[in-house]
């Protein structure tokens, strides 16, 4: 399928063409005829499978057809709501390049930044708004921005705004928006309360699944190291003499842990960067740069500041903490292998994080290849029984948490 057959126009066309936009992923394939047809959807896909583009192509288009130069501005008719400033400006940026034929203006707001060149934009006034949620309501507040207008409502990355806390702000920008919008809900993961949130805000939403978060990856080498706590920076500085090559992606729990391990790292004469949400915006926006543009191969990050955000040509994804729900997981390591290349995601397991290891491999029903030979082997007596063979299923171990709660989907 081309995207012309989607019934684009030659302007957003033109513009997908000039990005090497070939054919059209499989959820833009599924979302945009439904977002044209005025739909209300709910997205259940990876990052890495197009997201952005399957909302912001058919709302261009709708505006598009309908677009005219008002004698006192513009009025905002999109508004998309997302967790981080990060993924705040790279969807900017899409919509943005996706538009260059059009007369369409974006706009970008958020938290960190100062709020003056902000407020000057708004006075201008935008087609399509981009904004995390605070600084959103905050400018609503101070009544520089109007959500009287606005026809379509996406909320990006569902499930993480709601784990940062922001169920109240979401529902209160809905309620400010008109009742009668079109709402989208895009969601890497399905849990129960953003179901909840999909049945209080949504009119008969048609459901879109795609790469389901219980499959791994097609194209990672997944292998596994037991190691003690205290020898997790030994070990990732042994890999990285020895064994890994090219691009990484360092997956911490704690902001502490990324500025710990940022440091050792430099003081190793390696060429790291690193994100987390205590750091300024300029900072963090620097440091993405730096690694996209090879000026840093190692990238070290919380999962909150790095979700969403699309960094190509990753070779090796470290989960230096195993995360404690498993579905990140299956996030983390999709961000190597994309678009047909192969990739490692290497996970260092202590003592105390068997536990999840467990319930990821029940959810991606494959046991993670466990490579013994390295330096710093977790003592036998508290390391769990394996299954070494690469790639056979996985049947013992406990039900995860995630699936005794699990409750029957309401679409």
């Amino acid at each position: 399928m081309q995207f012309k057959e989607l019934k684009l126009n030659k302007p957003i066309v033109r513009a997908l063409f000039e990005k090497n936009y070939e054919e059209p992923t499989l959820v833009q394939e599924r979302a945009i005829p439904a977002i044209l047809a005025k739909k209300d959807i709910i997205v259940s896909a990876q990052t890495g499978t197009g997201k952005t583009a399957a909302y912001a192509l058919p709302i261009l288009q709708l505006l598009f057809d309908k677009q005219d130069t008002p004698k006192k501005g513009k009025k905002t008719k999109a508004l998309v709501v997302c967790p981080t400033r990060e993924l705040a400006i790279q969807i900017a940026e899409n919509f943005e390049a996706y538009s260059t034929y059009t007369n369409l203006r974006t706009g970008l707001v958020f938290g960190g930044a100062s709020i003056e060149p902000q407020k000057d934009m708004l006075k201008k006034g935008v087609d399509i708004l981009i904004a995390t949620p605070g600084r959103l309501l905050d400018l609503h507040k101070q009544d520089f921005i109007n959500l009287d207008y606005i026809e379509t409502l996406v909320l990006d990355e569902a499930d993480l705004m709601l784990d940062m806390g922001f169920i109240d702000d979401v529902k209160k920008i809905e309620r400010l928006c008109p009742s009668e919008k079109q709402t989208l809900l895009f969601s890497a993961t399905m849990p129960y309360k953003v179901e909840q949130l999909a049945n209080s805000i949504l009119r008969d939403p048609e459901f879109v699944e795609v790469a389901p978060t219980s499959s791994a990856a097609k194209g990672v080498n997944q292998v596994l190291y037991y190691v003690p706590k205290p020898k997790k920076i030994e070990l990732s500085l042994h890999l990285l003499r020895n064994t890994i090559k090219g691009s990484v992606i360092i997956f911490r729990r704690t902001k502490y842990g990324v500025d710990k391990l940022e440091k050792t790292l430099l003081r190793n004469n390696y060429k790291a960067g690193s994100i987390h949400g205590d750091k300024s915006q300029s900072l963090r926006q620097q440091a993405l740069n730096d690694f996209k543009n090879g000026v840093t191969n190692i990238l070290i990050a919380t999962d909150v500041a790095a979700r969403g955000i699309d960094i190509k040509n990753v070779d090796t994804i470290i989960n230096f903490d195993i995360p404690n729900v498993s579905e990140t997981y299956v996030h983390r390591i999709g961000r190597t292998a994309r678009a047909g290349a192969s990739g490692m995601a290497l996970s260092f397991c202590s003592a105390d994080e068997k536990g999840y290891i467990k319930d990821i491999q029940q959810l991606i029903n494959t046991a993670i290849y466990v490579e013994e030979e390295h330096p710093y082997p977790l003592d036998p007596k508290t390391k769990p029984e394996v299954h070494k063979k690469k790639g056979s299923k996985y049947k013992k171990g406990r039900k995860s948490e995630a699936s005794k709660k699990k409750k029957k989907r309401w679409y």
